[in-house]
């Protein structure tokens, strides 16, 4: 086996920083050094994940992101949106490679950001720095970085769904519609009504309609991939069903002219050639329940010829590819690993 590196988890005890904590035990490149939580610190690990016991024997402790960094080779942070960014700044400054799982360094500018999350970004040149992290987007660069802001989890559905479309300019760029469900995890493990049994179980609810803040960082991708600055507009709506946890993304484009199916769909197994977590589907249609506990996004694409849009459908686990597993898959090739490593199991059925 090669050389161990040492991995700190800040945030452990959220649903996305356990998944981390899961895989990152069972990595075979990754030693955990610590794990932080405020609310559990000074309890093991196993007596708030009993999943975890005889796997993980570290206790929570208190964040201290100096001290956290002495301990580690790299850090992963799955803090709230907005408190990342102190963390990530005195991990950067101990010249650790850092991967956040907040926003807090996804949208590269400042004002967007200020606007969308309603609080001033204290680092902005460690936002010029980072790099946006869906390695099927950004490989190369993620292998170079210091700083990786790992995607949302409705964002990584979304961009990779529609990415070979706004890549060969396919479809009109302001009339891109995304529908898109999570399970309840996606809402974060702090209790709340919306997400108490008996207000989510049968139960379907659209929320934030045309203000989530995942919308820019959207935007921000596929307009990147055009080469222009905000030439891409999204209405994206989220909607919460009552599952634990996956998300099925549905995204409808007016088509610039004709294409057939057999052309769309030779495109997407051409740009997605070699992807190893990037699954596309043609007889069946995406669902979560296929890729639950994994690191793939299931992609298909189909059409209304009639009307001439091009109908897109993405599954992810909002907890793997949608968050912890993609922020592995980052970190492995920032350490130069091969980008499976620690990622290989597929999801569980049923």
């Amino acid at each position: 086996m090669g050389k161990k590196f040492r991995v700190a988890i800040a945030g452990a005890s959220g649903y996305a920083g356990a998944e981390l904590v899961r895989l990152a035990a069972a990595h075979p490149f990754y030693e955990i050094t610590a794990v932080t939580s405020e609310k559990s610190a000074g309890q093991l690990v196993s007596a708030v994940f009993p999943s975890l016991t005889g796997v993980v024997e570290h206790r929570f402790e208190a964040l201290a992101p100096e001290a956290l960094a002495e301990r580690a080779d790299a850090v992963f942070l799955a803090l709230p949106h907005t408190k990342s960014q102190d963390p990530v700044a005195l991990c950067m400054k101990a010249g650790k490679l850092v991967v956040d799982l907040s926003a807090d360094y996804r949208l590269k500018d400042v004002a967007a950001y200020e606007q969308w999350y309603q609080t001033p970004h204290t680092h902005p040149r460690l936002l010029e720095e980072a790099v946006y992290g869906l390695p099927e987007l950004h490989r190369e660069a993620i292998a170079k970085a210091r700083l990786v802001a790992s995607p949302g989890c409705y964002p990584t559905a979304a961009i990779l769904q529609l990415a070979p479309l706004i890549a060969k300019n396919l479809v009109q760029p302001d009339l891109i519609v995304i529908d898109a469900k999570s399970g309840i995890s996606g809402a974060g493990r702090s209790p709340a009504l919306p997400y108490h049994f008996p207000e989510a179980h049968e139960s379907l609810e659209p929320y934030k309609i045309g203000k989530h803040r995942h919308i820019p960082e959207i935007e921000q991708e596929l307009s990147g991939m055009t080469g222009k600055t905000g030439s891409v507009t999204v209405t994206f709506t989220p909607h919460l069903v009552p599952m634990n946890r996956g998300i099925l993304s549905t995204a409808y484009c007016k088509l610039v002219h004709d294409m057939t199916l057999a052309d769309l769909r030779s495109l997407y197994r051409e740009f997605y050639k070699g992807e190893r977590f990037v699954r596309l589907y043609e007889d069946i249609v995406p669902n979560p329940r296929y890729i639950r506990g994994s690191n793939f996004c299931d992609v298909g694409v189909y059409t209304d010829p009639r009307a001439g849009w091009v109908v897109t459908v993405a599954a992810v686990d909002n907890l793997v590819k949608g968050a912890a597993g993609q922020a592995i898959q980052a970190m492995n090739l920032m350490m130069g690993l091969p980008e499976e490593s620690g990622l290989t199991l597929p999801g569980s059925y049923p």
